[in-house]
């Protein structure tokens, strides 16, 4: 595995746990991530390199911006493409985005046909079992905040499959 897919992945992976726990993306994560994909461009490719990782930077950013404008997504997930572009390049952030977008459309089919009382509680005690079993019981009643409510969910919930969708198409 490269040095940019295994800081792609530990990104990812990060952000799936801090939105699934408080629906958010946050600087703190990004901002480190989009500056070392930069550095890293420049150190391994010189100008031409750090030239790329900002137009996959630009690539990540600019069209979930829109969607961000839209209210289709939050600011972190925006962030988050961004940095992802800085490591991964212009095509696979765009085949990422793809990915995730579709996904996020099937996630939304799926609650809007399940949204349910009975169908809401059943999600709300499959996310209960996962969240007791990997965030303690302390920790329970964040990860399902956004399960209550019915109308939101994270993105990342949507953006996971989309990687592990590129990474197996990809090879």
């Amino acid at each position: 595995m490269t040095v940019q897919l295994l800081a792609a992945a530990l990104l990812l992976l990060a952000a799936l746990y801090t939105d699934l726990k408080s629906m958010t993306i946050p600087n703190l994560l990004t901002a480190p991530f989009l500056a070392g994909g930069c550095l890293y461009a420049l150190f391994a490719g010189g100008g031409q390199g750090l030239l790329l990782a900002l137009y996959g930077a630009a690539a990540g950013f600019v069209p979930l911006l829109i969607l961000h404008l839209a209210k289709g997504i939050g600011a972190g997930d925006v962030k988050l493409f961004a940095a992802l572009g800085a490591w991964l390049g212009t095509l696979a952030v765009l085949q990422l985005m793809m990915y995730a977008i579709l996904y996020a459309g099937l996630v939304g089919l799926v609650l809007l046909v399940f949204h349910r009382p009975f169908a809401r509680r059943m999600t709300a005690g499959i996310f209960s079992f996962l969240a007791l079993r990997f965030g303690g019981r302390e920790g329970a009643s964040s990860w399902l905040a956004w399960a209550n409510n019915g109308r939101t969910f994270p993105f990342m919930l949507a953006v996971a499959p989309g990687a592990l969708t590129l990474w197996l198409i990809s090879g």
